[in-house]
């Protein structure tokens, strides 16, 4: 996990933009609802820009949920968030589940740089370790 924590750093280095991957392991018929749920409990939804993004997995389920905040989803848009959650998908089926996150955090985190570079000091407003539930 740590390396994704290190992807996670090299994504958000040049963006005033927060990333975060929690992994949850309970079994729930609404994936969707307890993701949003994780996104408010980390603070996520409390960024300056309103552009954190969360990878939550359930890997007993096979669910993914990507949410990216008010401020990223605007510049993006649904598209960027269905071909991410593909390409991520895509690579879990083949069992590379640390390249799926990796490369999809790193891909973020061009787009954060894009819409959100920093300007001055950039501040780490949220922790990057990933969480677990």
């Amino acid at each position: 996990m740590a390396s994704l924590v290190e992807a996670i750093q090299q994504a958000e280095d040049h963006s005033t933009g927060e990333i975060r991957v929690h992994i949850d392991q309970n079994s729930d018929d609404n994936n969707a609802k307890i993701a949003f749920d994780v996104f408010k409990s980390l603070g996520m939804d409390k960024t300056k820009e309103r552009n954190a993004v969360l990878f939550h997995v359930n890997f007993e389920e096979k669910y993914l949920t990507i949410i990216g905040d008010k401020g990223i989803h605007e510049k993006v848009h649904q598209k960027f968030w269905n071909d991410l959650h593909d390409k991520i998908t895509s690579a879990f089926s083949q069992g590379q589940y640390f390249e799926g996150l990796r490369d999809a955090i790193l891909e973020t985190g061009l787009e954060l740089k894009k819409f959100f570079p920093i300007d001055g000091e950039n501040h780490n407003e949220l922790p990057n370790e990933i969480t677990f539930s």
